[in-house]
């Protein structure tokens, strides 16, 4: 049984996808995709591997796990994507909401940089290619995870599976997750002193 909290957060989410994602326009999709993916390369550009690597605050990635994550989330959140531009309900279970290589802080950070970078070009191609007109009808399956405020005040995360349009799948996997992780860093590269 889900708190009235939590169901207000899960509303508010699927009224954003409504109103910001399945009716914009794809030029639209593809420029607030781009920003907050800009600004994470930004970010991370001038930063040492040490600086990456560097943990900070008890129970937090470090920026080279964070980038990390991204990565390898970005990876089949691509083949997920074209499945849905193809047509098809990607095969499987929805990516894992805390997704990591199996060795986050041995992957050369000038290499994760790159590969991010890779990814997030990769996106925008992928969403240039789109008809302005494309339509589909399939969906798949995200893991959405929210911070809500529970009745002590105390914020916890709430995790569930949404189905969700090809627009609102790459807002989420490539906007709100980059502004989400992009906070995590710059929270993180606060408590480092830099």
């Amino acid at each position: 049984m889900r708190s009235e909290a939590e169901t207000q957060a899960m509303e508010k989410a699927r009224e954003y996808f409504r109103t910001k994602s399945a009716q914009a326009p794809v030029a639209v999709l593809r420029e607030r995709i781009a920003e907050p993916c800009r600004a994470v390369e930004a970010l991370l550009a001038p930063l040492s591997a040490a600086q990456a690597a560097r943990a900070t605050l008890p129970g937090e990635w470090t920026i080279q796990e964070i980038v990390d994550h991204l990565v390898e989330t970005y990876r089949p959140g691509l083949d997920e994507l074209w499945c849905l531009l193809a047509g098809r309900r990607p095969p499987g279970e929805p990516i894992p909401a805390s997704l990591q290589s199996k060795a986050p802080l041995l992957r050369p950070w000038p290499w994760l940089l790159d590969e991010l970078a890779r990814m997030h070009a990769e996106v925008q191609r992928t969403l240039a290619a789109v008809p302005p007109d494309f339509r589909t009808a399939a969906t798949a399956p995200l893991v959405m995870v929210v911070n809500v405020k529970d009745t002590q005040g105390t914020t916890t995360p709430l995790a569930w599976v949404e189905d969700l349009d090809w627009k609102s799948y790459a807002i989420v996997s490539w906007r709100l997750h980059a502004i989400d992780h992009l906070n995590q860093a710059r929270k993180v590269l606060a408590a480092m002193g830099a």
